[in-house]
């Protein structure tokens, strides 16, 4: 599957590119500021792929804030440098020349209908593009998104998912071009039910004596000391590879609803999904990803940190 992702590479970001890289055909990545700030989560995107093997997949950064609000991180949850204060190396390259937005753009317009696009962080760089191309989303195969809380059970308000809540504004640029047979969101509620490495699921996935292993689990270490304190989560979870593996196998969607979403923008409720699920809603403008393959999604995981990557330029 031609993949163009779009991530404020933390550390589940991070997890989510070895799966995107071991199934997918990934053409090139975008960076946002979200998690962690955009030069950190462009360094963040080149040490994954260069780790995973796929030096050669270009890393273009983009916006550096929200479309019209003060920039906000989660380095409270993914560390300073977005990957568990790990002291990662530095990459051996740097970021591709070219805007994301443009990046954003121009390959869809190369290859209509052929590529997926997967979103990891706040939609700013996705809404950007679409205030220059009002039918870019028609553009692609089809757009996923790791993005909201369909059940208002939120990580960082009450009821707000980080992504939305970091940019609403652009998440409502995005939903008003949406349609459900283009776009799919899978939420945060499906990460925190579906997607959490419990004690015995981290042993497993140490046991696999990789270096990309070790690389998944050690870099979540603070996203697992955040779920403890604050969530109260059986362990870390995992939405950005969740979402990712929904749109590489989307035979993992065990239940999907179609309907009329809206975000908030208002300091109380910023952020929060409304979701109209009245007869008399306006038509839908998305699908909503709300039950996965537990197991099978584990499954993918540990399959593509069991995975050691040939060196670079071996066939």
């Amino acid at each position: 599957m031609p993949l163009l992702i779009d991530t404020d590479t933390g550390s589940d970001d991070a997890v989510a590119l070895l799966l995107a890289v071991k199934d997918g055909d990934v053409r090139a990545v975008t960076t946002v500021a979200g998690n962690v700030p955009l030069e950190t989560a462009t360094r963040n995107a080149l040490i994954t792929l260069d780790l995973a093997g796929h030096a050669a997949v270009p890393v273009h950064p983009g916006c550096d804030r929200p479309l019209t609000r003060p920039p906000s991180t989660a380095q409270h949850v993914h560390g300073l440098d977005g990957m568990g204060d790990t002291g990662l190396p530095d990459p051996a390259r740097g970021p591709a020349d070219g805007h994301a937005v443009d990046v954003l753009l121009s390959l869809p317009r190369r290859h209509p209908g052929e590529l997926t696009l997967v979103t990891l962080g706040p939609l700013t760089n996705l809404a950007a593009a679409l205030l220059r191309d009002r039918e870019l989303l028609t553009r692609f195969r089809h757009v996923y998104c790791m993005a909201g809380a369909a059940d208002l059970h939120g990580n960082v308000t009450p009821t707000a998912e980080f992504n939305v809540w970091a940019d609403p504004e652009a998440a409502r640029v995005v939903l008003r071009a949406a349609t459900p047979g283009q776009v799919t969101w899978i939420g945060w509620d499906v990460s925190r039910r579906y997607a959490v490495m419990t004690p015995d699921d981290q042993r497993r996935l140490e046991a696999l004596g990789t270096p990309l292993a070790a690389f998944a689990h050690r870099i979540n270490r603070t996203v697992a000391d955040w779920a403890r304190d604050v969530t109260g989560l059986p362990g870390y979870d995992l939405p950005d590879p969740v979402a990712m593996a929904v749109a590489l196998h989307p035979e993992l969607v065990l239940d999907r609803e179609h309907a009329h979403v809206d975000v908030a923008v208002g300091d109380e409720t910023r952020g929060q999904l409304v979701i109209d699920r009245r007869r008399a809603a306006p038509p839908p403008n998305l699908t909503l990803v709300r039950r996965v393959d537990e197991q099978g999604f584990k499954r993918l995981l540990l399959d593509a940190c069991a995975h050691v990557p040939l060196p670079e330029g071996s066939s």
